[in-house]
Parts: structure tokens; C-alpha cells; sequence
């Protein structure tokens, strides 16, 4: 997990992430001034270290001198070893109401310049002859990470086409959705996509992807859009890729904070959904993919806030992006949390978290567990406090009563995380449930929903469970694909174990591992890496 700091307003917006020579590099936005595009590298995708920005706003009177959001970094397919940036920008001079996308040139991915840009400074054309004649000496003459060269042949900052799109900001909405670009590349052909709207339907059904083609190096036409669902008010940081010779388009939908996909097996064609296309729960957002030595991976940021989204985000591991048989997508572990397995907890030895005359477990031989409750709750926990864990195991229930997993339990209070799994409808729900301080009345129970995730039920007498808590990161897998996924450091400690109500499960398989804990704080960006509360070496 990393953020932008927690005592500030700071907070990390959407992200992008590229794969070179061994190294992850993430560039990402700062909320919620949006003035510059952050750049941070990885050698394992969790431990994250700051370097230096990327690009800010442009200076006043250019086209991006009021906010920079989201980017999109690819190879150059013109100058190979180099790469460029797509951006989207705003000015002040239209109040920030016009979205455009703009370009930066890099050949290490550490130092940008800005490409040229067709973009007139119209401010103050009636200022005194002497401060004309200092402007005209402040004019870009020189691209660097701020300033943009003027060129008239230059085709950015690129707007949309009022043919098909959205295009000025007169209207009903009062601004123009141009952002989120993303670069595609087959064979000689490729794309630029972004965030649009087209100029026609019900006002908050318009949202699309808007598709531009590169018809010369760095010159790019408007075309129809990609995907017009006529659903949606818009359709967040699109990505297009390819699989097994099928098309997938990723895109995130501010209507409930969630990450939603389509396929195709041509461009051709239209989309279609699958009857769960939602990749994951709500509250992770912004989804971008990038791939490495092992695959693709699928980076977002993570906000408790869906209804916001502009404070206390947080980057959380990335998930693996599998594709199922029949052509579905499915967000699995990422192997590095794996690869911090320290040592297996004992999971011979069980209490009771409440005594009761009625509830009764025992251990069967093979490495089962059966946990019986026929009047009420109960929760069953490990003699041993955990803190970071890995949890594998089957269940199979008994009866029409209730089952979960017990996460962080303290022993006196039962103050902790209580995951909620119905094995029969396929639901699962992340829960806070803690005592407020003494004499404040009703407020002393506070009780939390974190997030719900779904999935479809195969066989409701053998589901495969892997449940995860890496530092504030809680991650919840049924069947081998990720149904939960969400931050929260509420609890930071405590018992580990089941409950059940009215039902007898019979868990098999299990095995509880430790994690090595997070060698850096959320925060660590400001306060650099820490490790038990000591700044820790470099490497370690």
C-alpha cells in the first residue's frame, strides 16, 4: 500500500504503471491540486520509492496550466528505447470546463519534455509595450517538463471532434469530457482511446470511448467512438488489450465506483458483458494494466470514499488478470504477497471466543476441522495472535445458519474485522465492528461495512477460500479469483479464527501461514520507509 500522506488533504489519484528492464515504475496524480504527475519505482511491485516528478502544469497561458490528470505511458513506436506520454490537461483560460490531451517525450522514463504544441497565449493583448516585450522574451524556446515549444503544425493538445463528440463546453453539461487517454498498438495500425461523450441522447447516457487514430508519427485523426454504450454518464480511464485472440476493454464507471470490462473477438464488432463483468468491488477505482516478465497486472488506487474519491487513497498490490475457459476475466492474487510467506501458524489447537454449553468442535485426523453451533453464534480462534496472515482452506456448511472468518479479534472486547461469507448466494461482506470510548452512549457500538463482493456459486459444499491481511491491505478470494479487495488499519492485530451460527462447517485444507509485514508504512512517501517504527536501511 502507499498514499500521499495522512495528515494532509494530499491523496493519490489515478495511476499507470510500465514494466522496464526490471523495474515498476508508477506514475500517478496528486489530489487534489492535480499540479504535477508523480513518478515512484519498484523492483517488486509493494515496496515503492519516490523519484522525481514527471511533469507539472504548464506555466500561465498554456493550454495545461491549471491541472495535469490522468496519463498513460507507452514505447515509442517511431524511436525505439524512447518513450511517450499521453496527458490530459486543463487551462485556466476556459475555467477548467475543456479536457485535452497533450504529449511528453522521454528517453529514460526519468526526464520528460512536453511535445509541441498548436496552442496561442491570448492573455492580455492590450498589456503595456513594456510588459509585451518581457513575455515575448519568456516565450518556450525550449521543451522541458513544464513548457511546451510553440509549433503551428503541431496537432496538440488534441480535442474532440464535434462530429462525433462533445465538444464545447456551451452546453447542458457545461464541459467537455476529453481525458484518460490510452496508446494501442497492432501491427502497423494504432489508437489513441480517452474518456468521451458523444453529442447525442439522453445528457447523462453519453459517455463513451472516444478513438483517435495515429495517421504519422505524433498526428493523430478523430474517428467514431470505440464503445457508445448510451448507459452511462462517462467511461474513466479506458484500456484496450488482447488476449487469446479476444479484445478486452477495461473501463471504470463513476455511477458506483466500480471497475467494469466488454469483449469482442474483433474490433469490428460490438461489445458484450458477460453477466458479471464487474472486475472489482467497489471502492477500487481507476483501473490501468500493464504487463511484465509474467503476464498483465491490473493496478488501481483504492478509495474508502466511492461517493469522493478525492481523499486518503490508497495504491493497494495489484491482482493478476487471468483468462477463464469460456473467455472471462478473473483478478487473482498477486504472487508477491506469496513470495512474504514466513512460517505456518498452528492450526491444531482452537478455543472457544464466547463459553456456552451448546457449541462444541473437534479436530478430525486428516487436517479437518468441523466447528459445530447449534443454538447461536460462536466463534472458534487459533491459541495465537496473528497480525499479517495468509488463510487457505475448503468449507462446506451444514445447515441454514451463518459462517465467516474472524480477523484480528481481540480477546476481551471481540473488537475486530468479521467477514461474512453466504455460501449459497455467493456474498461476501467485510465488516468493522468495534466499542467507542466508555459513556458515549448508542455511539459506544460502532459498526462498519467496508465492502461487499459477489461471485458465483459452483459447488456451495466445497468452496475455496483465500483470505488475506497484509498491513491495512484485506484481500478475499473464492475459487481462485478476487472477490474482495480494500484497505483499512482499523485493527492492527489479534486473534485469528471462524464463526458459526445455527450450522455445523466443515473446513478442510486449511493451512494459515504468516506474512512478513509491510516494510513501509502507508505514508512512507513523506516520511520515508519505515520498518517497526525505525526508518529502516535501504533493500530491506
Amino acid at each position: 500500500m502507499f498514499s500521499e500522506s495522512t495528515w494532509s488533504r494530499k491523496s493519490i489519484g489515478d495511476v499507470d504503471v510500465v514494466y522496464h528492464d526490471g523495474l515498476y515504475h508508477l506514475f500517478h496524480l496528486v489530489l487534489p491540486n492535480h499540479d504535477f504527475i508523480a513518478h515512484a519505482i519498484s523492483d517488486n511491485a509493494l515496496n515503492w520509492r519516490r523519484v522525481d516528478n514527471a511533469l507539472f502544469i504548464g506555466d500561465p497561458g498554456n493550454w495545461d496550466d491549471l491541472m495535469l490528470w490522468t496519463m498513460h505511458v507507452t514505447p515509442d513506436p517511431h524511436e525505439p528505447g524512447h518513450w511517450r506520454m499521453f496527458y490530459t490537461g486543463i487551462s485556466r483560460r476556459d475555467q477548467g470546463k475543456v479536457q485535452r490531451i497533450g504529449l511528453a517525450c522521454s528517453e529514460d522514463l526519468y526526464h520528460w519534455e512536453k511535445a509541441d504544441v498548436n496552442w496561442e497565449d491570448r492573455r492580455g493583448m492590450h498589456d503595456p509595450q513594456h510588459i509585451l516585450e518581457i513575455r515575448a522574451k519568456l516565450q518556450s524556446v525550449v521543451a522541458t517538463n513544464i513548457k511546451a515549444k510553440q509549433n503551428p503544425d503541431s496537432c496538440f493538445p488534441l480535442e474532440p471532434a464535434e462530429e462525433y463528440y462533445e465538444s464545447s463546453p456551451e452546453n447542458e453539461r457545461n464541459w467537455v469530457s476529453f481525458r484518460d487517454p490510452f496508446y494501442f498498438c497492432e501491427g502497423d495500425h494504432s489508437w489513441l482511446l480517452m474518456s468521451a461523450r458523444v453529442n447525442e441522447g439522453p445528457l447523462v447516457r453519453r459517455g463513451c470511448v472516444g478513438l483517435m487514430e495515429e495517421v504519422a508519427p505524433h498526428q493523430f485523426q478523430a474517428l467514431p467512438p470505440l464503445h457508445a454504450p448510451m448507459i452511462y454518464d462517462d467511461i474513466e480511464v479506458p484500456n484496450l488489450f488482447r488476449i487469446d485472440g479476444d479484445y478486452y476493454l477495461i473501463g471504470s464507471l463513476r455511477e458506483d465506483a466500480k471497475i467494469r470490462y466488454w469483449h469482442t473477438e474483433s474490433l469490428e464488432k460490438p461489445w458484450r458483458n458477460y453477466y458479471d463483468n464487474v472486475l472489482l468491488a467497489q471502492g477500487n477505482y481507476a483501473g490501468r494494466i500493464c504487463r511484465d516478465d509474467k503476464g498483465i497486472l491490473l493496478w488501481n488506487f483504492y478509495t474508502s470514499r466511492p461517493d469522493d474519491r478525492t481523499a486518503n487513497n490508497l495504491l493497494p498490490p495489484p491482482k493478476r488478470l487471468e483468462r477463464l475457459a469460456n473467455g472471462q476475466l478473473r483478478p487473482t492474487t498477486y504472487e508477491g504477497i506469496h513470495d512474504r510467506v514466513l512460517d505456518e501458524l498452528d492450526s491444531k489447537h482452537l478455543h472457544v471466543l464466547k463459553g456456552t454449553h451448546e457449541e462444541s468442535f473437534f479436530r478430525v485426523d486428516d487436517g479437518s476441522l468441523k466447528l459445530v453451533s447449534q443454538a447461536g453464534y460462536q466463534g472458534f480462534v487459533f491459541n495465537e495472535e496473528v497480525s499479517c496472515f495468509r488463510l487457505r482452506c475448503h468449507f462446506s456448511m451444514q445447515g441454514d445458519g451463518k459462517c465467516g472468518i474472524l480477523i484480528r479479534i481481540d480477546a476481551d472486547s471481540y473488537d475486530g474485522y468479521y467477514l461474512s461469507l453466504d455460501l449459497l448466494k455467493g456474498i461476501g461482506q467485510f465488516r468493522s465492528w468495534r466499542t467507542g470510548e466508555e459513556k458515549s452512549g448508542e455511539n459506544m457500538m460502532q459498526f462498519e461495512s467496508l465492502q461487499e463482493g459477489f461471485w458465483r456459486v459452483r459447488d456451495p459444499e466445497d468452496v475455496e477460500i483465500q483470505m488475506i491481511s497484509f498491513g491495512s491491505y484485506h484481500e478475499l478470494s473464492i475459487d481462485g479469483g478476487v472477490v474482495l479487495s480494500l484497505a483499512n488499519a482499523t485493527f492492527s492485530s489479534g486473534m485469528l479464527g471462524f464463526y458459526v451460527e445455527t450450522a455445523t462447517l466443515q473446513i478442510n485444507r486449511l493451512e494459515v501461514h504468516r506474512l512478513e509485514p509491510p516494510t513501509q508504512t502507508d505514508d512512507h512517501l513523506t516520511t520515508g520507509w519505515r520498518k517497526n517504527g525505525h526508518v529502516a536501511q535501504e533493500g530491506k
